[in-house]
């Protein structure tokens, strides 16, 4: 899964210092997805029993010019358990953000879960006032269905956010 330098790929044991790094690190993971410290082995233990990569929650790096930048994650969901969905999530390090890489490595999520899943929806989150997600969702074709208030709670107050989806049927952009 290649686009423009910008390829996903499961972790190997290597990048498991620089994830670990990344969503402990209250600098790198940026002000909007910092929710306090948590389980620091947490990512390294699952890596250790399914390389990240289970039926209800998966991860996958992001590379770009080589170098591991983040990650791209997916998670099972389901109003009714004969209609399950993917939600997807992203998080990049600092020097990848505002460069494309971040749409680039939804894209090529998104391409891969139509491809190896027979999901016909697929949903993201952001918070209201991470514009630059929105935009990058936007870029990959999704559609903002509405904004869900005081759901998630973040540096001492509850916060709003904007519930993103794509069908299978819905065009996508070039």
């Amino acid at each position: 899964m290649i686009d423009h330098q910008i390829s996903l790929r499961p972790f190997s044991e290597v990048d498991l210092a620089l994830l670990e790094a990344l969503v402990q690190d209250p600098e790198a993971i940026g002000p909007l997805q910092w929710y306090g410290w948590s389980d620091p082995g947490r990512l390294r233990r699952k890596w250790a029993e399914n390389g990240l990569l289970g039926e209800e929650q998966s991860h996958l790096a992001v590379v770009a010019e080589g170098a591991f930048r983040g990650f791209v994650a997916w998670r099972r969901r389901a109003v009714v358990p004969a209609a399950p969905y993917w939600s997807i999530g992203i998080q990049l390090a600092p020097d990848a953000r505002g460069r494309g890489v971040g749409t680039a490595a939804q894209r090529l999520l998104v391409d891969y879960l139509f491809a190896h899943s027979p999901a016909v929806r697929l949903e993201a989150d952001t918070e209201t006032t991470n514009l630059a997600e929105q935009r990058a969702l936007e870029k990959c074709g999704f559609t903002r269905e509405g904004v869900q208030r005081s759901l998630v709670f973040r540096d001492g107050e509850w916060r709003d956010i904007v519930r993103y989806s794509l069908l299978r049927s819905d065009p996508r952009p070039a």
